[in-house]
């Protein structure tokens, strides 16, 4: 795929994206708006934790690191029949692996739960295992759809499997606001599962029309599977350690303040948002292209791709952490504020996404860094570097609980700071791996993007103390036009900025959605 056209289909997905996230947000209003910052929450956010990290170990990491790179390598080399008797093969025996998981998650459950909240006791932890059961047959359709969206992004099609997700999160709000009042918390979950089911069933419709080659089978001697086995191994260790931070935090916030879980979970949600958008989008666009690269040798594109793409990502997502950091809590009283959420729990969660914003650049980074060496078949690196992360933050977490008075903000900042030192080991071995990683550009690109996201904080403060007095932001519509007015104002002065700094991501980024919109022209 041509960098232009690599820029076009990025613009598409960070749109699509875009609206998938803005549910997000309205499926998180109406989980704060209806039950409030409660035990309740507490539970719910919980129970996705062990679905969570099935759908990691058996989809995100063989996708990511093993399934793709061995596919799309048979259609770089124009070999589709003999690929998808490998994809075949995977998808039936990792949809035979999640019914199993799947029954036993269900039967097992009382044990599985204080793994998660080992200090949630009584009805609590009853309500915690319930809510578990319910939501884990979602996983198996959840995974699926990340199998079924894999092999469409193999060819390049990355529309269908971001408009699914879409569907997944209005099942979601429809439970929390239909069926919560009658069913509380357990109508989220209802609508969960049957958002899972949406999402499944439009990512297969569009699978089944890519291809005529899809048969289900079990050829596991076949040799593009036994190097999927042998790539996805390290990479599932490498996942199932990554997880450890969730659970850890988890664990730890399960013993603090009742609602702790919950604005920690709110919180690293507004992180994830740009993170989602930007970092995600580019991400899974530039992985199969960076993957045709390695596979055809075509080294000096691939690193000009990855280069392209880490500083894209970095361009946006460095004033999206410093925005974060100054307007969290008009953003929080804005998208949750509201029913039983009140100020003090806008208070605890924009307390939360303070110290998770100084870690959003480094995960962003990550999303790019990670699909390098995964490129590269190499999925020992990032199975270290996770070692590594966890002992890290699990660590930090345990001694800033007991040594300063930051409660949940410490699990927090441990977790930032192990993205941090995550970021800064990937990018020193991918320099040791490859000898040159465009390291002069990277940090024009770092150096440039803080001095004009500094510039912008300046104005959005400033402009703060003189507009918000005016607004009456005890109103939904006031709390709306204090946030539009402000983030319209700092995205004004950082794209002012960048400009007159003459950066080359400015100008690239804008031509991704110039490119999006621009009518094509038919050649003569």
């Amino acid at each position: 795929m041509s960098q232009q056209r690599l820029a076009r289909t990025a613009g598409v997905m960070m749109i699509l994206i875009f609206i998938s996230r803005v549910l997000g947000f309205v499926r998180l209003r109406a989980a704060s708006e209806v039950f409030g910052r409660t035990a309740e929450t507490d539970a719910f956010n919980a129970a996705f934790v062990i679905p969570d990290l099935m759908y990691f170990l058996l989809v995100a990491g063989a996708l990511s690191s093993a399934f793709i790179p061995v596919f799309t390598g048979y259609l770089a080399k124009n070999e589709e029949k003999e690929g998808w008797v490998v994809a075949s093969t995977f998808l039936t025996a990792t949809g035979i692996a999640l019914v199993g998981l799947t029954i036993l998650g269900v039967i097992f459950t009382p044990v599985l739960a204080p793994l998660v909240a080992y200090q949630f006791t009584g009805e609590q932890r009853l309500l915690l295992i319930h809510l578990m059961r319910v939501m884990f047959p979602a996983v198996f359709f959840t995974a699926l759809s990340g199998l079924t969206a894999g092999v469409l992004n193999s060819y390049n099609h990355f529309a269908i499997p971001v408009i699914g997700p879409i569907f997944y999160n209005i099942f979601i709000i429809l439970g929390a606001y239909l069926l919560g009042p009658r069913l509380g918390i357990t109508g989220m979950a209802i609508g969960t599962i049957v958002g899972a089911m949406a999402n499944f069933g439009l990512q297969l419709a569009a699978l089944l029309l890519q291809t005529k080659y899809y048969r289900p089978t079990l050829r596991l001697s076949h040799p593009g599977m036994q190097r999927i086995i042998h790539l996805m191994l390290p990479a599932i260790i490498g996942l199932s350690i990554t997880q450890l931070n969730q659970i850890i935090t988890q664990n730890l916030a399960s013993g603090l303040a009742q609602g702790s879980i919950t604005a920690l979970q709110l919180a690293n949600r507004l992180m994830q948002f740009p993170l989602g958008i930007f970092a995600m989008g580019i991400s899974q666009v530039y992985f199969p292209t960076m993957t045709r690269q390695v596979a055809q040798g075509e080294m000096d594109q691939f690193r000009n791709t990855f280069s392209r793409g880490l500083r894209a990502i970095l361009f946006i997502t460095i004033p999206s952490a410093v925005g974060l950091v100054v307007l969290r809590v008009p953003l929080v009283r804005f998208l949750f504020q509201a029913g039983e959420f009140t100020n003090s729990d806008t208070q605890a969660t924009a307390y939360a996404l303070l110290f998770y914003s100084l870690g959003l650049v480094a995960q962003s980074g990550i999303q790019i860094l990670t699909r390098i060496f995964y490129s590269l078949q190499d999925t020992r690196t990032p199975v270290k570097v996770g070692i590594a992360s966890v002992a890290l933050n699990a660590s930090l977490s345990i001694w800033l609980l007991r040594t300063t008075n930051l409660a949940h903000g410490a699990l927090a900042l441990a977790y930032s700071a192990a993205a941090v030192m995550n970021f800064l080991l990937y990018l020193g071995l991918l320099k040791y791996r490859l000898g040159k990683i465009d390291g002069r550009k990277l940090v024009l690109t770092i150096g440039k993007s803080s001095a004009a996201s500094a510039f912008m904080a300046v104005g959005v403060i400033w402009a703060n103390t003189l507009v918000s007095p005016y607004l009456p932001t005890e109103a939904a519509l006031g709390r709306m036009l204090e946030v539009g007015i402000l983030a319209g104002l700092g995205v004004l002065l950082y794209g002012g900025a960048a400009y007159l700094l003459r950066m080359e991501e400015a100008q690239e980024t804008l031509g991704i959605f110039l490119r999006r919109f621009r009518p094509t022209r038919s050649r003569a």
